[in-house]
C-alpha cells in the first residue's frame, strides 16, 4: 500500500475520473478536487466499489475563482502536510463566453491561471515530498493536461479578459498553449526533487465537451477514444517508479505527438510566467536554466 497523496482536479468524472481509478489501485490517497460535490460524491463510491479500501478524500474547487483555489489549499493542508503529486486535469470548454470571479475569459483563467494559481500555493506541500530523506532527495510530481490544440493556439495576453468576437477554438487552443508553456516553465524553476510533466489525453470521449452543441459532438464522438488510456498515462507519470526524476516531457496517448514551436519557445514561457505572476499575485521562482529564444 502507497502512502502517496495525490490531488487530481475534476477528478469526478471522465478522465479525471479514469485517472483516479488508476491512482486508487496504485494505493496512493486520492484526493477529488471537483466543482460538483454531489457527483464527486458519487465518483467516491465508484472508485471504493471498484478499488475496494480505497482512500478517497473530497474537496470542492472552482478553479474560475482565486478565492475558492485559496479555500481548498487552506482545506487541505489542514489534513496533510505534504503531498506527492498534483494532477491538473480540470478544464471547460464554453460554447459562449464567460468569465472568472477575477473577470478573466473563462477558458483562460479556468484553465490556465487556475492551475497556475494552485500549483503554486501547493509548492510548499509539494516541497515537503520533494525533501523527503534530503533536500531535492524526495520525489513531488506535477502533471499538466494540455491538448494537440495547443498547436493552433497563440498566446495573446490582451485577450485574458475577453475576446471580440469570441470564437471557441483559439479561446481553448490558447489556454491548452498555456498549460503547456506552464509546464515547461515549472520544468525549468522548480527546486530539485519536483518535476512537471504535460500530456495530450487523445480525443477522448469526455464531459469537457458538454457544452458543444448535440450535432457537434455526435459527428465527433466516432473518432474519439475512452478515458482508460489517458487515466494509465497521467497516474504512470504520477508515481510511476521508472518516472523518478524526469521533467519537462510532453506526452501523448495517440500518434502524431506534435509539440509546436511556440510551446517550446522559452522567452515565450518566461513572459506568459512572469505576468501570470502579476495576475495571480504570486512570487515568481527563478529560472534554474537559462532564458533563450527555441530553435
Amino acid at each position: 500500500m502507497s502512502n502517496k497523496t495525490v490531488v487530481i482536479t475534476g477528478g469526478n468524472s471522465g478522465i479525471g475520473l479514469a485517472i483516479a481509478h488508476e491512482v486508487a489501485q496504485r494505493g496512493a490517497t486520492v484526493c477529488l478536487a471537483c466543482r460538483d460535490q454531489r457527483k464527486a460524491a458519487a465518483a467516491r463510491e465508484e472508485i471504493m466499489q471498484r478499488t475496494p479500501g480505497a482512500q478517497v478524500e473530497l474537496y470542492p474547487l472552482d478553479l474560475a475563482s482565486f478565492d475558492a483555489i485559496e479555500h481548498f489549499v487552506r482545506s487541505f493542508s489542514s489534513r496533510h502536510d505534504r503531498l506527492d503529486a498534483l494532477i491538473n486535469n480540470a478544464g471547460a470548454v464554453p460554447t459562449r463566453q464567460q468569465f472568472t470571479a477575477e473577470g478573466f475569459e473563462l477558458q483562460f483563467g479556468g484553465n490556465y491561471l487556475g492551475p497556475f494559481l494552485l500549483t503554486h500555493r501547493l509548492l510548499p506541500l509539494l516541497q515537503v515530498a520533494a525533501d523527503a530523506g534530503g533536500v531535492g532527495r524526495g520525489d513531488a510530481r506535477i502533471v499538466n493536461m494540455s491538448s494537440i490544440a495547443h498547436n493552433v493556439g497563440r498566446i495573446d495576453l490582451n485577450t485574458a479578459r475577453g475576446r471580440k468576437p469570441y470564437r471557441v477554438l483559439p479561446a481553448y487552443a490558447q489556454s491548452k498553449l498555456g498549460n503547456l508553456l506552464m509546464s515547461h516553465t515549472l520544468a525549468r524553476r522548480l527546486p530539485p526533487g519536483i518535476t512537471s510533466q504535460a500530456m495530450h489525453p487523445g480525443g477522448v470521449a469526455s464531459p469537457l465537451y458538454r457544452d458543444l452543441p448535440s450535432w457537434q459532438y455526435a459527428v465527433m464522438k466516432p473518432f474519439m477514444i475512452g478515458p482508460e488510456r489517458a487515466g494509465r498515462l497521467a497516474a504512470e507519470l504520477a508515481l510511476g517508479p521508472a518516472r523518478r526524476g524526469q521533467t519537462g516531457g510532453y506526452f501523448s496517448i495517440q500518434h502524431p505527438r506534435i509539440e509546436s514551436a511556440a510551446a517550446r519557445n522559452k522567452a515565450l514561457q518566461d513572459v506568459l510566467y512572469q505576468q501570470s505572476c502579476i495576475w495571480t499575485e504570486v512570487d515568481p521562482m527563478h529560472s534554474r536554466l537559462p532564458t533563450q529564444m527555441a530553435a
